[in-house]
């Protein structure tokens, strides 16, 4: 009976422990699909959001894209508009020069016609001295009947008499020579300026056009050119300036004849370093706003310059053109400084003489405003600064001095004598325009060497920086007459031997003192 009962709680706990295995089996295997089911649904939403999110940032992306292209669509209507007008202004340009080479050649045809012109004159004077010699014979034959010389003797105060008369009348026909040629001095002039500038450019115009930049690193000349030289042309095509990015380290060079626009393009590339981020949006902000405050500052310049000498009334872009001369020099010498001292000197003048002081420091402090004008302008420095001063309504006697100053045209006023004295007197004082001391005694000494080895002359003086030979000449030797001659060959020595910029004038000075005793 024991037994029996002890099986049958056995038996009775395995079936339960059968049934409750079974029954925890069956719960676990529904808890696990139920735990799927959720996955599956968890999944199906993670997939459901990440399509949304692959959907937006794909439609993000085509936004982006679409604004990229917008941009650079607008960017490159803009080069291409810039580029179009750069092509017609230089058509413009192409069209000028070829007129000017015309020019030329018609220029250089009529000197020919007048070097004929001369050789035929010579040749006439060469059949004039012919028959003074058969004149010569026959006032001998003349002199030795009616006189009582030997025929030796009359001949030698002929050949002295025809002599002085020939001279006479050769250095008359020279000065009627040169009265003609007056016409044809301006081209001639032009002509040799151009040959002058020419053969002294590239000295000259590497120190005058270009601007240097330092860079931080070499590693800042690759951002600069970016990629394929896209920022170098962006750059160049914004600012208007040749960027020269060459082997020197750390350096890169700026190029233009515009020192305005030159000096903000270095400003902008020292900005652009300064930022870091180079690309062609950056360069044409920095450049707009660097322009903008440029102006002001020039335009601020002008204003305390026409402060300073105590005159008023100057057209606001007058002012920035007498700005802009702080950033110019000749000789070293600042172009701004030079204007504001020439004002004082010509109000000085001015004063002496009694005439308006205002007036003549206006003149002179707007004399060289030609000189920051575009290169593209045509004629002298002088020509266009009174070309555009009259455009902003200065005076009649303004215009006139600013053009004359350089005898562009015919001094005709006391005012425009003025200006041109107070020019010369600041760029011709000590101190004002810097060259190498040695050079400069050099080219003194050689011009008073080559002047006193003609015969008669006593004593010269090179003045005025070498501009000017003041050349003292014994009385008993030169006559009147052949201090024209002498002044001629000096300036055609002067010009075979030696090379220098601008004009040398020749003053040849013959003085006869009388002496009277009473006694």
């Amino acid at each position: 009976m024991t037994t029996e009962v002890i099986l049958a709680s056995v038996l009775f706990l395995l079936v339960g422990a059968g049934i409750g295995f079974v029954i925890r089996n069956t719960q676990a295997k529904k808890e696990v699909a139920e735990r799927e089911k959720k996955g599956d649904e968890i999944i199906e939403k993670a997939k459901e959001q990440a399509k949304d999110i692959s959907y937006k940032a794909r439609k993000e992306a085509k936004e982006i894209a679409q604004e990229e292209k917008r941009d650079a669509d607008r960017y490159a209507e803009k080069v291409k508009k810039e580029v179009n007008e750069n092509e017609k202004e230089l058509n413009k340009k192409m069209a000028k020069f070829e007129a000017k080479v015309d020019e030329h050649e018609d220029n250089v045809k009529k000197l020919k016609k007048k070097e004929e012109e001369l050789k035929d004159k010579e040749l006439q004077v060469f059949k004039e001295k012919e028959k003074y010699i058969v004149r010569q014979e026959e006032y001998a034959a003349k002199l030795s009947e009616v006189a009582s010389m030997t025929k030796e003797q009359a001949k030698e105060e002929l050949i002295s008499t025809m002599e002085e008369e020939a001279k006479v009348d050769f250095s008359k026909m020279i000065k009627r020579m040169e009265e003609e040629a007056k016409e044809d001095a301006e081209n001639r002039a032009k002509r040799i300026v151009g040959i002058a500038v020419q053969r002294f450019a590239g000295e000259y115009v590497a120190e005058k056009t270009i601007s240097t930049v330092d860079l931080p690193s070499d590693d800042v000349k690759g951002r600069l050119i970016g990629r394929e030289g896209r920022n170098i042309r962006a750059f160049e095509q914004i600012c208007g300036v040749d960027l020269i990015i060459d082997d020197t380290p750390e350096l890169v060079v700026l190029s233009s004849f515009n020192v305005v626009r030159r000096e903000i393009a270095k400003k902008t590339i020292e900005k652009l370093i300064a930022d870091g981020r180079i690309h062609p949006a950056k360069i044409e902000n920095f450049m707009t706003s660097l322009s903008l405050n440029f102006e002001k500052t020039l335009l601020t310049l002008g204003e305390k310059a026409q402060m300073e000498i105590g005159v008023h009334g100057i057209h606001p872009e007058i002012l920035k053109l007498v700005g802009a001369l702080n950033f110019r020099t000749s000789y070293t010498q600042n172009q701004y400084q030079h204007a504001i001292e020439a004002a004082f000197v010509a109000g000085a003048m001015a004063s002496e003489m009694g005439l308006n002081v205002k007036q003549a420091r206006r003149a002179a402090l707007l004399h060289d405003i030609g000189k920051v004008l575009d290169a593209s302008a045509e004629g002298s420095h002088a020509v266009i600064g009174a070309d555009f001063a009259k455009k902003y309504g200065e005076s009649a006697d303004i215009v006139h001095a600013i053009r004359a100053h350089h005898d562009d045209e015919k001094p005709e006023s006391i005012l425009a004598h003025i200006v041109a004295a107070s020019d010369a007197i600041s760029g011709a004082r000590p101190g004002a325009r810097k060259a190498l001391t040695e050079s400069y005694v050099s080219r003194l000494t050689d011009i008073e060497e080559i002047v006193n080895s003609f015969e008669g002359v006593s004593k010269s003086y090179a003045i005025s920086g070498g501009r000017e030979v003041r050349v003292f000449v014994e009385n008993d030797k030169i006559n009147d007459e052949e201090t024209i001659m002498l002044s001629r060959d000096i300036a055609r020595k002067i010009e075979e031997e030696m090379s220098y910029p601008g004009t040398i004038k020749i003053t040849v000075v013959r003085e006869t003192k009388a002496v009277g005793v009473a006694k």
